[in-house]
C-alpha cells in the first residue's frame, strides 16, 4: 500500500486518544531485504525483526528511490504491526512499513535515530 498526502493537505478528522492506541506502531530491524519479484512498481520484500511479542514479519515497500536492500539490513524501521495482512502479487504482507513522502514523492522511511528495543511501541 502506498498513500500519500500532500505536505498542504488539511489534517484528517480529529480522534481520541483511545482511538489512537488501536494503532500498533512498533520499531522493528530489518533482516532480509531483496526486490520483490513482480511487482507492478519497484518495490523492496523486507523481512523485519520485531522482537518476542511480535517476531518476525515480513513487508513489502515501495522504498526503491532512496534505498537499496544492502543498505536495509540492520535499519530500525517503524511498521503498523496489527493491520490484516495483505497479498501484494504474490507475496503476503504482514505489516505495513511507514515512511513520509520526499518533495517528488518517494517514501523516506520513518525510525528512530538512535536504537531502541526491538518492538518498542510508539507512544
Amino acid at each position: 500500500m502506498h498513500m500519500v498526502d500532500l505536505p498542504g493537505d488539511t489534517p484528517a478528522d480529529p480522534i481520541d486518544f483511545d482511538t489512537f492506541r488501536k494503532v500498533d506502531i512498533r520499531i522493528g530491524t530489518v533482516l532480509e531485504a531483496a526486490p520483490l519479484e513482480g511487482a507492478r512498481k519497484p518495490a523492496i520484500r523486507l523481512l523485519i525483526d520485531f522482537g518476542p511479542g511480535v517476531g518476525e514479519k515480513k513487508s513489502s515497500a515501495q522504498i526503491t528511490e532512496h534505498y537499496t536492500p544492502e543498505q536495509l539490513v540492520g535499519r530500525q524501521v517503524m511498521a503498523v504491526v496489527n493491520f490484516p495482512p495483505r497479498q501484494i502479487g504474490k507475496f503476503m504482507s504482514e505489516v505495513l512499513t511507514l515512511g513520509f513522502p520526499d518533495d517528488g514523492g518517494a517514501i523516506v522511511l520513518g525510525g528512530p535515530d538512535t536504537p531502541v528495543p526491538n518492538g518498542a511501541r510508539l507512544v
